[in-house]
């Protein structure tokens, strides 16, 4: 039985030559929504080439499992996939990949449920920080003004998001500054961007000996800026954009020459301030087309022999 085999090559070969190529393509950055469509995409065929081989080993060692696999399937389907001819890997194949799905659930959950643990407490400081007055009904606005001596200002999603900003940041931010890191952070919170972070974060702390998921997670983390930068800038311009980034994070040493967390603050700022010529129309559809068609390429070779057995 070779399908197995050659799905968990084939995600190998998609895990290694994936990340490579969108690494050395000149588009990314130019295109950071499509490139976060081309990302998942890889990812989910590295995912699916694992769940497909984990299926027909475990249907391959238990005949329990084939029943349910290959129940409505023609007997000459069944034995186009060779089913009986296996050897003891199956069983061993099949309980691997099955724990390392467990796994990586269980990291998911785990990763969900710190995410909720940490706004709770960031809700319950801001209760702390800037309560209700006595008769004092929660307002519509977004928008939280804590006293703070450092620029600073976040997205707290949740029932009722809010954008919190310092007044140290209020004092920065002149003009359409303030609106453009109000739509940045919404922009974050409408493409729900914290679901991406909390799935490759997962599958990187899960599987840190694995480099496409530590790839997948550094760029989610790169490009979910880039796109939500891109719609700030795209209603308030570039220049209000990058001076809000320069005003929030001048005093945290990110323009100087060491390296700090945030190095992507001057690149970011760069970008706006030199945009790169954006693709056309028709290239990022032919990219978001060909992307999608990546995870249906484990399906085509999972599908293979059957379909020449029906043939």
């Amino acid at each position: 039985m070779m399908v197995p085999a050659v799905l968990l090559l084939l995600g190998a070969l998609t895990a290694v030559v994936g990340p490579r190529l969108l690494a050395r393509a000149d588009w990314p950055d130019r295109e950071p929504v499509v490139a976060l469509w081309a990302w998942q995409c890889v990812v989910a065929a590295v995912l699916l080439c694992c769940a497909l081989s984990m299926t027909l080993s475990a249907a391959a060692a238990w005949q329990a499992v084939r029943g349910h696999v290959f129940a409505p399937a023609p007997r000459a389907v069944v034995e186009a996939y060779a089913l009986s001819a296996t050897g003891p890997w199956a069983a061993a194949t099949a309980v691997a990949l099955a724990g390392a799905g467990l796994w990586s659930g269980a990291m998911l959950v785990r990763e969900i449920t710190s995410a909720r643990t940490r706004g709770r407490h960031r809700r319950a400081e801001l209760r702390s920080r800037a309560p209700l007055l006595p008769g004092e009904e929660p307002a519509a606005e977004p928008l939280v003004v804590l006293e703070g001596e450092r620029p600073d200002a976040w997205w707290l999603p949740g029932g009722a998001p809010r954008l919190v900003v310092t007044t140290a940041a209020l004092r920065r931010l002149k003009g359409r500054q303030l609106d453009a890191v109000l739509a940045h952070e919404q922009g974050h919170a409408r493409a729900r961007h914290d679901w991406l972070l909390h799935c490759s974060a997962a599958l990187a702390n899960g599987f840190p000996q694995v480099p496409v998921f530590a790839a997948f997670r550094d760029e989610m983390h790169r490009l979910v800026e880039l796109a939500a930068d891109d719609m700030a800038s795209r209603r308030f311009g570039r220049l209000t954009t990058a001076l809000a980034l320069v005003e929030l994070n001048e005093d945290r040493g990110v323009f100087g020459p060491s390296p700090t967390p945030q190095a992507h603050v001057p690149q970011r700022v760069h970008r706006l301030l030199t945009p790169p010529d954006r693709l056309t129309a028709a290239r990022r559809l032919r990219l978001t087309a060909a992307a999608a068609l990546v995870p249906g390429i484990p399906v085509l070779v999972t599908l293979v022999p059957g379909l020449r057995a029906l043939g």
